[in-house]
């Protein structure tokens, strides 16, 4: 719309309506002062996001527990998850040769991945270790069903105190225990203690996704499982922690040095290698 106006020269002419520029300059402010409403309220708004984490029982040691995960409906997709762990811990440790003398498991369960590395790594002899004694005693029994307990002993102990000296261990591995954990930092230093100075420490685990995220991740990446199991999976995503958070625990430990490794969307961990 155009009104008419009188110019110096005492001429009539059309000039724009000056309230569309006041009404855009109002607009413009109107959208500086929401983004900078954004921007001071981004951290809290960062923080809601954040999921908190709930910790769960250090032990597993319940015959549904164990059950659970020997299930059938259960074992195929662990199953998988388990080579995956291997294949990984190979390709980031192998060339230094840790893996040609003793491993420890720390968090053993039912044996399955320590079996699956004896198997694969025949100049390998792993200690499995797991404060569970039915874990311990399931493990037993895999290993004596497959012919391999000359070369895979597994045993009660706690992680916070490895029962073993220092540098006793070529290579100390863990998967799906840290989340278990309530003082993940000690553990670390446990196992940086009892592997040889010029070993490798390997570690694996749930990575606790945002608040928004949570129910797709668990619908998702729970698919797989039912019933206790299901429950199982949740509330160990919920006890999992956050790579930045790993990153702190870390920078507590003997181990700050440790490259930390993201597995798809579902885990994370991290590989520390000693110096000869």
């Amino acid at each position: 719309m155009h009104r008419i106006c009188v110019c110096a020269f005492g001429m009539a002419c059309l000039a724009p309506c000056r309230s569309r520029a006041t009404r855009w300059e109002k607009r413009r402010k109107s959208v500086h002062a929401a983004f900078l409403c954004f921007a001071l309220e981004w951290p809290f708004v960062m923080r809601w996001l954040e999921m908190d984490r709930r910790p769960e029982p250090e032990v597993m040691d319940s015959e549904d527990d164990v059950s659970a995960y020997a299930s059938a409906a259960a074992q195929e997709h662990l199953d998988a998850l388990d080579n995956t762990f291997v294949d990984q811990m190979l390709s980031l440790t192998a060339h230094k040769g840790a893996l040609a003398g003793m491993l420890l498991d720390v968090g053993c369960g039912p044996g399955n991945i320590a079996l699956k590395i004896v198997r694969r790594c025949p100049g390998t002899l792993i200690v499995g270790l797991d404060r569970s004694a039915n874990m311990v005693k399931a493990a037993r029994q895999a290993a004596e069903a497959a012919g391999l307990e000359d070369r895979v002993h597994f045993q009660i102990g706690n992680a916070d105190q490895i029962p073993f000296a220092d540098g006793t261990f070529d290579m100390v591995i863990s998967n799906s225990v840290l989340h278990h954990l309530s003082d993940p930092a000690r553990v670390f230093n446990e196992m940086c203690r009892v592997a040889k100075p010029e070993g490798a420490v390997f570690v694996r685990d749930l990575r606790r996704p945002s608040r928004l995220a949570y129910p797709w991740h668990v619908r998702w990446y729970g698919r797989h499982y039912s019933g206790i199991m299901r429950r199982l999976f949740e509330d160990s995503v919920r006890a999992a922690y956050t790579p930045e958070e790993l990153a702190s625990l870390l920078s507590r430990s003997g181990m700050s040095s440790a490259r930390i490794f993201l597995h798809q969307r579902s885990h994370m961990g991290f590989v520390y290698r000693g110096q000869p």
